[in-house]
């Protein structure tokens, strides 16, 4: 397995649909371009905010390929890995390792929430099957699923395992992590709204959904930040914190596709079950988009 070095601000970037809900590939590609042109250091394909459990294997796969040929090894190319068994998800990463990507960003197995003896299993077996480095995603909020501090003890022998998006809404683990593991795991950022508050902690990565919108004001806040430059930062991060706080709504697919199309990146629309947002709700997100458009640093 070669050496990895992520590090900086990795959008989870969205997937493009037409309005028939079929896929854009295109209109995926171009929104690459607006993302690497805007100095990204990586790329996340097929994470929450990519749709991933909305699209099919082969779409997945197609979405992958795409994205592969089309940055041409500029940044790195994660994906998502999302199924609902540890025997498709290894399948999965295998597939993925032969399209080219950089990494695998692992989640637990989708539907069934696992105790943590299992989930330790989980990726482990994942691991196993794999040279392609992984970055353990950990996200009980939305997926039910709590990989502890204390359980990265049990993966850390794993050497495909390199890195943790730690998005359990509890800033505290950065130093947990930090204090049991030391440099062990690189360690990303994963909840929009606590990317200051990881950075002083000692995240080196920032994994975002609202950088589709605001790729430039992610960049300048991800790099002034990381340069100590915290009351330049901080002004940067009051005026975005109200749009950060997308992230972390049950709509936040939703809202940051609004969000990035109202900016002119990319289409809303989005895959059934979810749907374009509408009503007052819609004009709600709106307002909030706006208001930051026009009092922007």
């Amino acid at each position: 397995m070669k050496t990895v070095s992520w590090h900086g601000v990795y959008p989870a970037v969205t997937t493009q649909f037409h309005d028939d809900q079929s896929l854009d590939l295109s209109a995926t590609a171009k929104h690459l371009d607006t993302l690497l042109g805007a100095g990204m250091d990586g790329l996340i394909m097929l994470g929450t905010v990519g749709e991933n459990c909305s699209l099919e294997y082969q779409e997945k796969l197609n979405v992958l390929k795409m994205t592969v040929e089309h940055v041409a090894g500029r940044v790195p190319v994660l994906t998502g890995v999302a199924e609902c068994t540890t025997a498709l998800t290894c399948r999965f990463a295998a597939d993925a390792r032969k399209i080219g990507v950089d990494g695998l960003m692992v989640l637990p197995a989708m539907v069934y929430k696992s105790d943590p003896r299992e989930t330790i299993a989980h990726f482990r077996a994942v691991a196993a099957a794999t040279d392609v480095p992984i970055m353990v995603y950990n996200n009980p909020v939305s997926y039910g699923v709590d990989i502890t501090p204390a359980m990265f003890a049990e993966l850390a022998d794993a050497k495909t395992i390199v890195a943790i998006k730690e998005s359990s809404e509890n800033v505290r683990r950065i130093t947990d992590l930090k204090n049991l593991h030391g440099d062990r795991f690189i360690l990303f950022c994963g909840v929009d709204d606590l990317v200051l508050e990881s950075i002083v902690l000692g995240a080196v990565g920032w994994i975002s959904g609202l950088v589709n919108a605001f790729p430039d004001e992610s960049r300048r806040l991800w790099d002034l930040a990381s340069a100590g430059k915290y009351e330049e930062a901080l002004r940067i991060y009051r005026w975005y914190t109200p749009l950060l706080h997308l992230d972390t709504h049950v709509k936040l697919v939703q809202y940051i596709k609004l969000v990035s199309k109202e900016c002119g990146h990319g289409s809303e629309m989005v895959r059934q079950p979810r749907l374009p947002i509408a009503g007052k709700e819609r004009e709600e997100i709106l307002s909030l988009v706006r208001r930051a458009k026009e009092t922007r640093l």
